[in-house]
């Protein structure tokens, strides 16, 4: 690998000077790449000389854009069997956030300082600190689907996220605050209400969703099979994305066996005689249609229920009804504030449960150990579970017993 001075002239006669890095990359192509410094010659052709030693060298012409690799990387999530849900999310980040910005940029281009410049723009375009991490995180993916590739050898996404280390996740949490009860977490007093007025089709779901916990996405998809009416049980074993897909859990976590309460195996028992049936596309002898059950909460037809029907026509009405609203922005004709329910989404319960399974027997929890809610839950590490709900624990460090240890240092 050399570098050398080349001089020429231009078109209107001016003497001009340049410096040229001349090596073989390695596949044995000899390359040339030009520069107006010679500090940057010599920079580019002692990183490239590593570069080629190790095998990881990418000439500029062997790079593609963004746009061109952002296109081979939604491939490969599609041929390795993603989530649809997960690959559309892929998508609309590209189409949204990326390509617009940095589409033409070639992959080697992407330094950090041009990174962070990126940032700025998504900034000022409108785009929140999280969208903004959100953003950064697919594009350190799809880098590392390009380095496989061999389109680029740096992934300057991810170095600058590892050498901002946990402190953006950190300030990420601060600006969220802990979950709080009434706010977050609905009071005891407010599922009780809840629980008064739920009735019909709704009513098993509720209490299933209160008692067990399970995610929205892992209602929707839990079958009869799954529910063991003797040990009192309910098997996690799929779950059905926001387009009404079937598939498994996302992390082997998810996969669990949830006991369930009393009151939650009876209302279910009772719901199966009503529970609407699915067609299974075979005829019995007289050519009628023979109905089977599957789907524990499903549609009128059988069918997987849409995430927006149970909110909709489910628990946002159960909430008015049962009074636990608030206030919006917005009047009626008559002046007045219109309510709304107080808990937005289906998640609100998950974490009663999860809160349920921490307080003390005394206060009428269940008194579970960390180890035992986190299976509950079914979240991949004891970490998510203490850094989500670690504040809700008991602690012994109450002022009573604050109060007799300083009396003993102090006697």
């Amino acid at each position: 690998m050399s570098v050398r001075k080349r001089e020429c002239t231009s078109p209107k006669g001016e003497a001009k000077t340049a410096w040229v890095v001349d090596y073989t990359d390695a596949g044995g192509k000899r390359r040339l790449k030009t520069f107006t410094k010679k500090k940057d010659a010599d920079a580019f052709a002692s990183t490239a000389s590593v570069e080629v030693r190790e095998g990881t060298h990418v000439a500029d012409r062997e790079t593609v854009t963004v746009e061109a690799a952002s296109k081979l990387w939604i491939a490969s999530t599609k041929a390795a069997g993603l989530e649809r849900s997960s690959v559309e999310d892929y998508e609309r980040t590209l189409r949204l956030h990326i390509i617009p910005f940095i589409g033409a940029y070639r992959l080697n281009s992407l330094t950090t300082a041009r990174l962070r410049a990126y940032e700025d723009q998504l900034r000022e375009a409108g785009r929140s600190a999280s969208m903004t991490r959100r953003v950064l995180t697919s594009l350190g993916t799809m880098l590392a689907d390009a380095q496989e590739r061999g389109l680029v050898v740096r992934n300057a996404a991810r170095e600058m996220q590892a050498r901002r280390g946990q402190s953006a996740n950190r300030q990420e949490k601060r600006q969220k605050g802990r979950l709080k009860v009434g706010v977050d977490i609905p009071t005891r007093e407010d599922v009780k209400a809840l629980l008064s007025v739920a009735e019909g089709r709704w009513r098993p779901l509720i209490l299933t969703a209160t008692f067990c916990g399970l995610r929205a996405s892992e209602l929707r998809g839990v079958r009869w099979q799954d529910v063991d009416f003797d040990r009192r049980e309910i098997k996690v074993h799929q779950r059905a994305d926001r387009f009404n897909d079937i598939g498994r859990p996302k992390s082997i976590s998810g996969e669990r066996t949830v006991p369930a309460p009393p009151l939650v195996i009876n209302a279910l028992r009772e719901w199966k005689l009503a529970c609407p049936k699915r067609d299974t596309g075979k005829r019995d002898d007289d050519g009628n249609a023979v109905m089977a059950h599957d789907l524990v909460f499903p549609n009128g037809r059988g069918k997987v229920e849409s995430l927006n029907n149970i909110l909709r026509r489910g628990l946002h009405p159960l909430w008015m009804t049962a009074g636990i609203v608030t206030e919006t922005e917005e009047f009626d004709q008559e002046g007045k504030p219109v309510l709304a329910s107080k808990y937005s989404g289906l998640h609100c319960l998950r974490h009663w449960f999860a809160s349920w399974c921490i307080n003390r027997r005394e206060d009428g929890g269940l008194g579970l150990p960390p180890k035992v809610v986190q299976e509950r839950m079914g979240h991949s590490t004891i970490a998510m579970t203490m850094d989500t709900y670690g504040h809700l624990f008991p602690r012994n460090d109450d002022g009573s017993e604050l109060a007799a240890a300083a009396d003993f240092v102090l006697s």
